[in-house]
């Protein structure tokens, strides 16, 4: 009869060997160009619109929404994916990303209907975002207005 406490060490052993080594310095640096080559597509993008006689408010605008159908875009294309699984947090975090959160689901959940499907599945992964990020800017706004007006 074998040990249990054998197996455990077995076993620990055993997922030690067969697990790869993390290269945290390699992911850490891929996220970091990644991320930044994102935002300075960004700003080249907000520079174009700048340069065409846009406001500063108006050009930020456009940015976002260029910026949020790149993402779409090259998630659709199945493209967006393959770069997250490279870049991780530094392709997750830029607006993208959130594009990124909002069509995936939508195209999975596409073969079950507009209704059931993709409406009702598009906000799984971004809804708790956008219901935490909207319900604290309104706890926040009102403790302002309290404070200071």
């Amino acid at each position: 009869m074998v040990n249990p406490l054998q197996s455990k060490e077995y076993y620990s052993s055993y997922v030690d060997k067969i697990t790869p080594n993390s290269k945290t310095f390699k992911n850490i640096l891929i996220a970091f160009l990644v991320g930044g080559l994102i935002c300075t597509i960004g700003q080249i993008i907000t520079n174009y619109w700048l340069s065409s006689g846009y406001s500063k408010e108006i050009s930020a605008s456009l940015t976002s929404v260029v910026l949020i159908f790149l993402g779409a875009f090259l998630t659709a294309l199945n493209l967006y994916n393959k770069i997250g699984k490279r870049a991780g947090a530094g392709s997750i975090i830029p607006i993208t990303g959130f594009a990124n959160s909002i069509v995936s689901p939508a195209i999975e959940y596409k073969s079950e209907g507009y209704v059931l499907g993709v409406g009702a599945k598009m906000f799984v992964v971004a809804g708790p975002v956008l219901v935490f990020g909207i319900s604290s800017s309104i706890i926040y706004g009102l403790i302002y207005y309290l404070l200071f007006m």
